[in-house]
């Protein structure tokens, strides 16, 4: 039991300098405070870069949560979100809300952030003018996009730049304002700036640089602004984007030593002893922030001093900017440009792919580096500068980044990054300030293997995800797994099917346009390769809520027969388990013989094929079939085909189980289902397999104690024998185990992957762990089939039969003569 009482920590501001000083505290010292948050937001606190993400559509303000309220009563804090703090009594030590509480404290923290530079231009108080700072900002702009309306932005820095691509993302359009010659002129240099105003104008913005604005137009609303020079742009919103400055309010309250910001000292204590401040409302050593890194820092030293640590101090580091402006990548660290003649510039261009670099040498070590397009070696960039290091001997091959550097020659290089060279303190996530020390220690305590593991721990590659290949090859050197990066789905994207698929399940992309918006796709439609895949890929995990996009589906899915080389089609109908009637044969015979169909087959699945049937009569062919209740047996889909079986106990003398009777219940619980690639089972009555089981996607040989589920098996070209998975005791449990397997393939198995790449992929051991082992997970892979099933076990012949459902597909070409 803890005797000694706990202290009275107050926080002022809700936002993510005061919360992440809170996480440190509450790492260092867990119960040493009762702490009090207060913020003036209705929200918990949320990652508040990310805005420009949900403006663009690619993520939603729960996506951007850091906090939810659950940890605040979890880790014992009380917060008072919605209700600032107006008053602060440094002598009675109590502070005052804006709805009347009073709370006294100890310590009290000041993080109230900044607040956005307004210029004084007339008009700025009229309805439709708004700044980009925060979630209420960013609903009027949205509302603003819905209407359809045109936009301007005024500043051309990162955040307006993020502000004039959301909107235009949202189908407004944007004009950009802008003070200087070039954008980001802080962060690029001029060819950089240019290049970066080339590729945003082909993009559809467009740029008023060294425009300065006079006022806003309006009498009632704003309708537009006026420039300096005369010119005039009409919009119905206007964005203000052109800074911030530190919110000294509080510090002036509570009667603090004020400049620029509210001066804290290197213990991030203000001219009170009892009060500290961190982020953006804090003035260090004549220095203001507005970059997430140096906030991080002094979150971690004030939280070592309020955890009793007298020694902790705040030096602001060495800082760069790694930034994705609307898709494109830049960095830039130190000196932008040479600044006497003792400067060197090394500078490299590749207009064709759209790369540019330049380097600051001074005495023989880097003192600076922009790059634009291409930018894999900033952080070995920056690490030079940072460390001083004498770069003669790599002098002309610096330029062309480490793997050239480090080789000695051209001709030695080796792509990627040296993990095991990288310092400790290499800052790898700049969104989370997370350094590879702090993911190789979460990695190696806790055991991870994942790169949402290591995400979940350390938010890592968890906010923009730029970091995400750097975070990949640490976890892959810690832990020995291939660090070959994902395969990119096509040339549309850089992003492999895992990252996608998740991306869409994580950011809630519930579109094509969505996903593509969201994940930077180059092209706006995408192509033959990717459409397909993001098509399954959203049914799978939005059933009920995505549409099927026919368009993205090959010609035998959207005719639902298989062409055939004279380009007729093959229709096969379902026969569960491969039992028919003679009803049913007599039906398939009477259309073969009305639709003149040359040939009819039984298949390796049990069965039977018309073969030659013209497009035109698909429909009338189905709607015969539909008669006699024969439907889609799903030939020409990448998703359950066959569930084969054997006649077993109910006719075999050796047979153990009635084989065929589990094969029909399984196939007419997965039928219809969309899968990456083509599922076939089989189920066979005793060991002898006469089914095939065992080069099945999932097999079932039955036994005399019951069934043993085979999985990831194929016949064709490269055969794989399946691996066992489990042996069962009932028809119950074969269906639920047999549909949490297809679930996991379905939710985690790449677009055109069988089962049995995706067992060798991702390793039995890991199939057991999540089938065998996890009964709760189990059940719920089996629920989420069983859901998703409710929406595809419709027939597609039924639908199209009646001529109501894609009825162009099957109309004849006209003759022209």
């Amino acid at each position: 039991m803890n005797s000694v009482p706990r202290q009275r920590l107050v926080v002022i501001g809700n936002g993510m300098a005061g919360m992440r000083t809170v996480e440190e505290l509450l790492r260092r010292a867990p119960v040493r405070y009762d702490i009090t948050v207060f913020g003036a937001e209705p929200h918990p606190n949320y990652n508040r870069i990310m805005l420009s993400s949900v403006l663009a559509g690619e993520k939603t303000i729960d996506d951007i949560v850091i906090n939810p309220l659950s940890w605040y009563a979890e880790a014992g804090i009380t917060l008072h979100a919605g209700d600032p703090v107006v008053g602060i009594d440094a002598k009675a030590k109590i502070v005052t809300a804006a709805s009347g509480r009073t709370v006294a404290y100890d310590k009290l923290l000041l993080a109230t952030g900044s607040k956005p530079l307004m210029p004084p231009l007339p008009g700025l108080e009229l309805p439709g003018v708004v700044a980009f700072r925060d979630i209420a900002d960013t609903d009027a702009m949205l509302k603003a996009a819905e209407a359809k309306q045109r936009a301007v932005v005024i500043g051309g820095g990162l955040l307006g730049l993020e502000a004039a691509w959301g909107l235009k993302r949202r189908g407004m359009p944007v004009a950009l304002v802008h003070l200087m010659p070039t954008l980001m002129e802080r962060q690029l240099d001029v060819e950089a700036g240019g290049m970066l105003q080339k590729d945003l104008t082909e993009r559809g913005l467009h740029f008023f640089t060294q425009g300065q604005t006079e006022r806003v137009l309006g009498d009632t609303k704003a309708e537009g602004v006026v420039l300096a020079d005369g010119r005039s742009i009409p919009a119905d919103l206007v964005v203000v984007a052109i800074g911030i400055r530190p919110n000294v309010d509080m510090g002036k309250a509570a009667g603090l030593d004020i400049n620029r910001g509210i001066v804290v000292g290197d213990d991030m204590a203000t001219s009170d002893a009892d009060i500290y401040a961190v982020g953006e409302c804090v003035e260090h050593r004549g220095q203001v922030f507005g970059l997430v890194a140096p906030i991080w820092e002094q979150a971690k030293v004030c939280a070592a001093r309020l955890a009793g640590d007298n020694v902790a101090t705040y030096a602001t580091p060495p800082l760069s900017t790694r930034l994705k402006i609307t898709g494109i990548d830049v960095f830039s660290a130190g000196k932008l440009a040479a600044e006497d003649d003792s400067d060197e510039e090394v500078v490299f261009r590749d207009a064709t792919k759209g790369v540019y670099r330049k380097l600051v040498v001074r005495d023989n070590t880097l003192v600076g580096a922009v790059m634009y397009g291409d930018v894999a070696d900033g952080g070995w960039y920056f690490d030079l500068i940072k460390g001083g290091a004498d770069v003669s001997d790599m002098r002309d091959r610096l330029i062309f980044g480490q793997a050239f550097a480090d080789s000695g020659c051209c001709g030695g290089a080796k792509a990627g990054m040296d993990v095991a060279a990288m310092a400790d303190d290499s800052q790898i996530c700049g969104c989370n300030g997370v350094s590879k020390g702090a993911i190789v220690a979460a990695i190696t305590e806790k055991g991870l293997t994942t790169l949402d593991e290591v995400r979940a721990h350390t938010k890592a590659s968890a906010s923009c995800g730029m970091c995400t290949p750097q975070v990949q090859a640490i976890l892959s050197f810690v832990t020995g797994a291939d660090a070959a990066a994902p395969q990119a789905m096509c040339t549309c994207t850089e992003h492999g099917h895992d990252h996608v698929r998740h991306a869409i399940v994580d950011q809630r992309l519930k579109t094509q346009d969505a996903v593509r918006k969201a994940l930077g796709w180059k092209t706006e439609d995408g192509c033959a390769k990717c459409r397909p895949a993001l098509n399954y890929y959203l049914l799978c995990a939005w059933p009920g809520e995505y549409v099927d996009d026919y368009r993205s589906r090959f010609i035998n899915e959207r005719v639902h027969a298989n062409i055939q080389k004279d380009g007729t089609y093959s229709v096969v109908p379902r026969m569960w388990g491969g039992l028919t009637t003679p009803d049913e044969l007599r039906a398939i015979a009477d259309v073969a013989d009305k639709f003149q169909i040359p040939t009819v087959k039984v298949t390796g699945g049990q069965r039977i094929d018309l073969l030659g049937v013209k497009k035109q009569d698909l429909p009338a062919v189905w709607a015969d079939l539909n008669k006699a209740g024969l439907v889609s047996g799903h030939a020409y889909s990448k998703g359950l085909r066959t569930v084969k079986t054997c006649v077993g106990s109910e006719w075999c003398r050796f047979g153990t189980q009635d084989s065929t009777g589990l094969g029909v219940k399984l196939e007419k619980l997965m039928w219809g289902s969309w899968t990456p690639h083509k599922v076939k089972l089989a189920v066979s009555g005793c060991p002898r397999n006469c089914a095939e089981a065992t080069i099945k996607d999932i097999g079932i040989i039955c036994v005399e104690a019951g069934y043993d589920m085979v999985i990831g098996g194929n016949g064709g070209i490269e055969v794989r024998v399946t691996d066992p998975l489990v042996r069962l005791s009932t028809e119950d449990e074969v269906l639920e185990y047999a549909s949490a397997f297809m679930q996991l393939y379905r939710e985690e198995g790449r677009y055109l992957e069988r089962t049995a790449p995706y067992v060798e992929r991702v390793g039995l051991a890991y199939v057991k762990k999540r089938i065998l082992e996890d009964d709760a997970g189990r059940k719920a892979l089996y629920a989420r089939f069983l859901f998703s099933q409710s929406y595809a076990q419709n027939d597609p012949w039924a639908e199209r039969a009646s001529g109501g459902v894609d009825s162009h597909e099957f109309q004849p070409l006209a003759v022209v003569s």
